[in-house]
């Protein structure tokens, strides 16, 4: 039997916790990855059988300006979900923001282990996104020039757990576009495309909920250079033909 509120409060009061307690279904759990909206652009992009290779949130959060002195100091790392971006400290003399926070140019490909298949992230804004508070920036087309060499960032802040970046003398960055959102809109792009985004300088939260999708023809690689890999994947549209990866599907019987 269920504990009633009041049954729950007084243990939380009497034990400083509780664990255990009913809130969401599974079905509920997986219905932002799922949500018809959402399936419907990315079927259009990767065809009809689709998996959910991971989602998470992901928060960009205000920074405060701080003098070139000061971004030179002591490093200073700060973890965010994901696995990708951490915020790296470097010598001085970098360039642009000195320090503040940034994401560096890269393609989202360079640091995961498949093959066989595009991935197609989607960005579903839990806030408003613009040019103040670090909106997203792509440069159209660029997926079409294959996977970019990638090399230790000398810029202060890069927030990409591998501080890399792609060189810009191999980009022509006067084309990169922005990617405005309101809250409840989403953006997509193509692991192959290059992108980055420059600090929240704001006095507001960016925080979105990335969902990444792969075709069913998708498969895991060892490879040194790429060491993200992913285990256990979910079915999220259409049949797997391939089986390459163990499927996690929740029972929502």
């Amino acid at each position: 039997m269920t504990p009633s509120l009041t049954e729950l409060c007084a243990t939380y009061c009497d034990r400083g916790f509780l664990t255990g307690v009913p809130a969401l279904d599974p079905e509920e759990l997986m219905s932002l990855t799922t949500h018809p909206k959402v399936l419907e652009l990315i079927k259009g992009i990767l065809g009809p059988n689709v998996t959910l290779l991971d989602s998470c949130f992901i928060c960009k959060y205000p920074i405060k300006q701080k003098s070139h002195e000061a971004a030179c100091g002591k490093q200073q790392n700060s973890s965010t979900p994901c696995g990708e971006l951490q915020y790296h400290s470097a010598p001085c003399g970098g360039q642009h923001n000195h320090g503040l926070p940034f994401v560096a140019w890269h393609q989202d490909i360079r640091y995961w282990g498949f093959e066989g298949g595009s991935v197609a992230s989607v960005w579903l804004a839990m806030d408003d996104v613009d040019r103040e508070n670090g909106v997203l920036q792509v440069i159209p087309g660029s997926h079409h020039q294959g996977l970019l060499p990638h090399i230790t960032s000398p810029r202060l802040g890069n927030m990409l757990t591998a501080n890399q970046e792609i060189p810009e003398h191999l980009l022509n960055t006067s084309e990169a576009v922005e990617c405005p959102l309101q809250a409840g809109q989403m953006s997509v792009h193509d692991g192959l495309t290059v992108h980055g985004s420059e600090p929240n300088l704001s006095t507001r939260r960016r925080c979105g909920f990335v969902i990444r999708y792969v075709p069913t023809s998708a498969y895991p690689v060892k490879d040194p250079d790429r060491p993200r890999t992913f285990n256990a994947i979910v079915l999220v549209s259409g049949v797997d033909e391939y089986h390459h990866f163990p499927n996690n599907a929740p029972n929502l019987q």
